[in-house]
């Protein structure tokens, strides 16, 4: 059966699956990144993990994959197959589509940032499913965005496209890892909120779902934290919207989970914001979860097959995710299957 290896590799974890040409996910499998070994095990890991993947395809689906899509975090330049950039993973200028086909016995491969390859999926298969403009928000560790225009994922012209979390919301605000204070994902992403109602709670070991729990249960403390993320939120997105005036926004990562804890409010205090020339745009919770950066990266692998070339966007177009998948474990491997 013909299929692509789709690999999305996160700081701590890499989530991978065997995709056929309908969209069924024919296996799928998690392996530990293991970045406390350091940046070079990191790559051997992906690398290692790649090739137990296409093994798993031979002798489980008769052929090898025929492409592979990879997604990371960092800065990525797509166009030539570099890993450029990742704190959380320790690497520099990293060759990998390079590296990958040549473990791969030469099979195409597609390299993408792992958030815009997260809104290549909600584009054609999720939430924005429809929608010419949009805006892909996770809140996690951090915050970034992917935007959505015109049917292809904008990469920017230096790769480094959609970084909201980067707007400086509460200027002379806490310290930012980019060198600047007050930037949205210091103040609205899920570690933001975590630290801050470890503080307000007294709890060091309290997260942001304890916080939106306590919001439900009208802790006034919890109020606080929880109103101050999403102001800060608010002014963020109201700056996307103005450059962007996309129809819908996506919100995703760790701090969607809450649901209408977040969304009620958020959805209220951005329309607060809007002014008369402005268009509110529907906000919605992103529809794929973590699963998102995965199918993303298995249709970056098929779009390069369609079109030869290395592509970090393509077509938003429909797509069925069909299929029961083959949850078998590759054999001799630490990966715990999902």
């Amino acid at each position: 059966m013909r299929h692509v290896i789709a690999l999305d590799v996160g700081g701590t974890g890499m989530k991978a699956a065997l995709v056929g040409a309908d969209g069924a996910l024919l296996h799928e499998a998690r392996r530990p990144t293991g970045r406390d070994r350091g940046a070079d095990a990191v790559v051997e890991s992906i690398l290692g993990f790649a090739a137990d993947l296409r093994a798993h395809g031979l002798a489980h689906l008769g052929e090898p994959a025929a492409a592979a899509g990879v997604a990371v975090p960092g800065i990525v330049d797509a166009e030539n197959g570099v890993a450029v950039y990742a704190a959380n993973l320790g690497w520099n200028d990293v060759p990998l589509r390079e590296l990958l086909s040549t473990r791969l016995e030469g099979i195409p491969v597609a390299l993408g940032h792992d958030v815009r390859t997260g809104g290549l999926a909600e584009g054609r298969l999720g939430a924005g499913k429809g929608a010419d403009r949009f805006l892909f928000v996770p809140l996690g560790t951090g915050i970034a965005g992917a935007i959505g225009i015109d049917g292809a994922i904008e990469p920017g012209a230096h790769g480094s496209a959609g970084e909201i979390g980067h707007i400086v919301v509460r200027p002379g605000g806490p310290p930012c890892g980019c060198g600047q204070r007050g930037c949205l994902e210091r103040l609205a992403s899920a570690s933001a909120v975590s630290e801050a109602w470890a503080k307000a709670s007294g709890d060091p070991a309290a997260d942001a779902a304890d916080c939106a729990k306590a919001v439900r249960s009208g802790d006034p403390r919890a109020l606080d934290v929880w109103q101050n993320a999403v102001d800060a939120l608010a002014d963020g997105l109201l700056t996307a919207l103005t450059l962007l005036d996309p129809h819908t926004l996506i919100i995703g990562g760790g701090l969607a989970e809450a649901g209408e804890t977040l969304f009620t409010p958020l959805r209220a205090a951005v329309a607060s914001r809007v002014v008369q020339f402005q268009t509110l745009p529907e906000i919605v919770p992103a529809a794929l979860g973590d699963a998102a950066g995965c199918l993303g990266a298995g249709l970056l692998a098929w779009d390069l097959l369609d079109t030869g070339e290395p592509v970090t966007g393509g077509p938003l177009t429909d797509g069925p995710v069909t299929g029961e998948p083959d949850r078998t474990p590759i054999p001799d491997s630490p990966e715990v299957t999902t």
